[in-house]
């Protein structure tokens, strides 16, 4: 916590970082003032009663910041971004060119991105067509002539675009990743109201339960910053080198290999997952075929927040996306020929291929580790809600999972900018 304090007073004395961080604060005001514009022609009475018997919207509705409650402009929230970063992942992994185009550094991840919010704007549009479906089969919206419809669906479309660029500009002139920064700042501008409810209904056996739950809230707090802190630290030996009149090398570092490599990516990608079959669920229940109304209750029963396969399916699927995510970041080969190409060795690996079939063996299991764990935090919430019997407040694993791993990388991100300002004081 002193490291905290000191970390934010060293910035606030530091002009840019400063400048970074007011900027950042500025761009958070412009997303709350924009989630509370609603879109025209929604009964916004109707859609706050449908959201309080409905634990999946209300669970939606907490990771769109409540712009779903209010049924704002960005309703949609970053879904479809993320939808088409899967996507684009997805490919990568499937067509050598855009493989490639991956590996070309920070040009080629330009690329990327720019692919990816081209992808987005047809995503936004097939959401926005889904989400008018699903409010006029509920009764929430009246049906619209076409002209309506088509501004319902650009307004949609427009407020994700727009919240995809008030993201990129938090990552070019704020601290931190901006698509991460926004999806905290919804989360965490919903937990007041979350928190007030709770409290206003609670009487002395549920506040009891209340405080175990907070407890129980700390305890699994405190166990993710452990985890994303966790590394395993590989000793790399370098040769002595002599170039000229000059001795190089004869120098040991560390490797540090991370628990969780993904951080707080697998997350944001297995609830974007897990949500979409409850939506698409809600949407066929009120169909008149009695075939696809049936297989919808059969999808809503399946998927059902507090029910084992729901929470089994997104236990399976942060595992999976933690090994995939990991599994794009950090490349064994690739750092094995940079130790080899720089006379490194690890002791008792030969340099080159040994090498890499080791920390891939190293970052196997230490993932393993971590995503079992990820996994289990995710749940974990699900069945504290069951043994406290405090329903409202619905923030749950994913919530506190990509809360607190945007804190720590934001942290992180503010004290590399510290650190570099005093070099280039150093320098002058």
């Amino acid at each position: 916590m002193n490291n905290i304090l000191r970390i934010f007073s060293r910035s606030i004395q530091t002009e840019e970082v400063r400048k970074k961080l007011l900027f950042t604060a500025g761009i958070f005001i412009v997303f709350r003032i924009f989630a509370h514009i609603p879109v025209a022609g929604v009964n916004l009475g109707a859609l706050k009663s449908l959201f309080s018997q409905n634990q999946f919207l209300g669970l939606l509705d907490i990771f769109s910041g409540g712009t779903l409650a209010n049924f704002s402009i960005m309703a949609l929230g970053l879904n479809p971004y993320i939808n088409a970063s899967i996507i684009l992942q997805l490919l990568t992994l499937v067509f050598p060119k855009l493989e490639a185009l991956s590996k070309e550094g920070e040009q080629g991840r330009q690329k990327i991105n720019q692919y990816t919010r081209m992808l987005t704007v047809p995503l936004a549009v097939l959401q926005s067509i889904g989400m008018y479906a699903l409010l006029k089969s509920q009764g929430i919206i009246s049906t619209l002539n076409p002209v309506d419809i088509i501004s319902f669906i650009v307004t949609m479309t427009a407020g994700t675009m727009f919240l995809v660029w008030l993201g990129e500009l938090i990552s070019e002139k704020g601290i931190g990743n901006g698509i991460s920064l926004l999806i905290f700042a919804g989360i965490v501008g919903r937990i007041p109201v979350i928190f007030g409810q709770t409290v206003s209904t609670a009487n002395a056996n549920n506040l009891f339960n209340l405080i175990i739950f907070l407890v129980m809230g700390i305890l699994v707090i405190a166990s993710i910053i452990v985890i994303n802190e966790g590394t395993r630290r590989i000793t790399v030996y370098y040769a002595k080198r002599v170039r000229g009149n000059k001795m190089y090398g004869g120098q040991s570092t560390h490797l540090p290999l991370r628990v969780n490599q993904a951080g707080v990516i697998p997350i944001i990608f297995a609830v974007s997952l897990v949500l979409l079959p409850s939506i698409v669920a809600n949407y066929l229940a009120v169909s008149p075929n009695k075939i696809l109304s049936s297989i919808a209750n059969t999808i809503t029963a399946l998927f059902d927040p507090s029910g084992a396969f729901y929470n089994g399916f997104y236990f399976l699927l942060v595992v999976g996306f933690t090994y995939f995510y990991t599994a794009v970041i950090f490349n064994p080969k690739k750092i094995a020929e940079e130790i080899q190409k720089y006379g490194g060795f690890i002791p008792g690996i030969r340099p080159g291929t040994p090498t890499a079939s080791y920390l891939n063996y190293i970052l196997t299991r230490i993932t393993l580790a971590g995503a079992i764990f990820l996994g289990i935090i995710a749940i974990f919430p699900t069945i504290a809600r069951s043994i406290t019997n405090v329903q409202t407040l619905l923030l749950g694993g994913t919530g506190i999972l990509i809360v607190v791993s945007v804190v720590l990388e934001t942290i992180k991100a503010i004290e590399a900018q510290l650190v570099m300002r005093n070099y280039e004081g150093f320098t002058k």
